[in-house]
């Protein structure tokens, strides 16, 4: 069993920080960089990327809706031509940064009311597919498990990842539990850690009614935003490794 491990990060701005990125990133295999749309800015990009290089882990890019007072968890009225032209302007950000230090993008995943927009609107997937197209073909589209914007992936002919979430709670239709609702996130890293492990080994979470729910995961993330964001990586680690898991990074 292999699972590639990912985390949101380079979500600061300016002087104001955002997670633990210097202990998050040597812990997972894959890291999704902000684009400095819903967070981020150019120096954090590039101080980001330099962190991912320094610890061989593969690196991404991270574009949201255009929303930084809302952190792109406000879902926007875009129309498909203003959506499309935002996603190749933030994915050829964060590529132009990381081939100017000597890395390649390898794979690409929305962040945000743009992630969960795109699981279930064909028409929002469809955008946001075709935009990484342009970007590159060779880039991977990460979007949640069975959800409509890795068929759309599929569609355009890109190379899609199934990512399940260590550290958020689920509905019973797939689908993650709204932030607004208690228990979004799970409380502790040991939770995270079990659910994790049962995500890899079984191919099943149990949502937060207490159902089981079958999720097929190429990746798992950890929210770098998430308080104690390194701990629950590390429990995770530990835990996977029990279990007879090897973490490596998509493609690898």
């Amino acid at each position: 069993m292999r699972i590639d491990l990912n985390a949101d990060v380079g979500e600061s701005l300016g002087p104001w920080p955002m997670g633990d990125d210097e202990r998050l990133i040597p812990l997972v295999s894959s890291v999704n960089v902000a684009c400095g749309a819903h967070a981020g800015d150019p120096l954090t990009i590039e101080r980001t990327i330099r962190l991912a290089i320094d610890h061989g882990v593969a690196i991404g890019a991270h574009p949201g809706y255009p929303d930084l007072i809302g952190f792109g968890r406000r879902d926007l009225d875009m129309t498909r031509a203003e959506l499309l032209a935002s996603i190749v302007y933030q994915v050829g950000a964060v590529a132009a940064v990381a081939r100017s230090l000597g890395a390649e993008l390898r794979h690409v995943k929305p962040h945000g009311a743009l992630y969960n927009r795109a699981a279930r609107d064909p028409a929002v997937a469809e955008t946001i597919a075709k935009a990484i197209r342009r970007s590159s073909p060779e880039l991977v589209l990460v979007g949640l498990a069975g959800s409509a914007l890795l068929d759309a992936g599929v569609a355009e002919g890109l190379q899609v990842a199934s990512e399940a979430f260590a550290d958020r709670a689920y509905n019973a239709d797939g689908s993650l539990r709204s932030r607004r609702l208690d228990g979004a996130i799970l409380g502790t890293p040991a939770v995270a850690a079990r659910q994790a492990v049962g995500i890899v080994r079984d191919g099943r979470v149990k949502a937060h009614d207490g159902s089981s729910v079958a999720v097929h995961a190429d990746t798992i993330c950890i929210h770098g935003d998430t308080p104690g964001a390194a701990d629950y990586a590390t429990a995770i680690r530990t835990s996977l490794a029990r279990a007879g898991v090897t973490i490596a990074a998509l493609g690898r």
